[in-house]
């Protein structure tokens, strides 16, 4: 008997959120906190993934706060990984926002280790590249412009 008023008020409360609003209460006016509740509504749905996502993953540790408005989400708090910034704009992305403001600041390790590695690369790309003189000119064909060769013209035969 318990279980049937439980399974009836379950029924009662799914239902009773779907149904229409009466006439007198259903003017124009009525439409606007409808739509209001519903892009609410979404918003809390963005949130709620990106939370969702977060919690799956590595960034998790950074405890980083989220909040969706308008489709906009924001996020902050503050990481040591330079790339995890990125990812939770991805991950905010994909998880239905429209926009994303990303105000996580990163730490000035991150940045200082940010910018030793990308400083190494540039030296190891530049210890690969032939070296040329500051002199010397440039070998044939090695300028932008392909070689063409030249046409040779020669004499028209009248009359053979």
């Amino acid at each position: 008997m318990r279980s049937k008023s439980l399974y009836l008020l379950l029924l009662i409360a799914i239902f009773g959120l779907n149904q229409r609003l009466p006439a007198a209460e259903s003017g124009a006016g009525s439409q606007k906190p409808q739509k209001i509740a519903q892009k609410n509504t979404s918003d809390a749905v963005i949130e709620a993934a990106i939370q969702a996502k977060l919690a799956k993953s590595k960034l998790a540790a950074d405890h980083f706060t989220v909040s969706v408005k308008n489709g906009v989400a924001t996020i902050d708090g503050s990481t040591g990984v330079m790339q995890h910034k990125g990812v939770m704009t991805r991950m905010a992305k994909t998880a239905g926002a429209t926009s994303v403001r990303n105000n996580i600041r990163i730490s000035a390790e991150a940045k200082a280790k940010a910018t030793a590695s990308l400083a190494k690369a540039r030296a190891k790309k530049t210890a690969g590249a032939p070296k040329r003189p500051a002199n010397s000119a440039p070998a044939p064909g090695a300028e932008n412009t392909p070689q063409v060769p030249h046409a040779q013209v020669l004499p028209m035969s009248i009359g053979r």
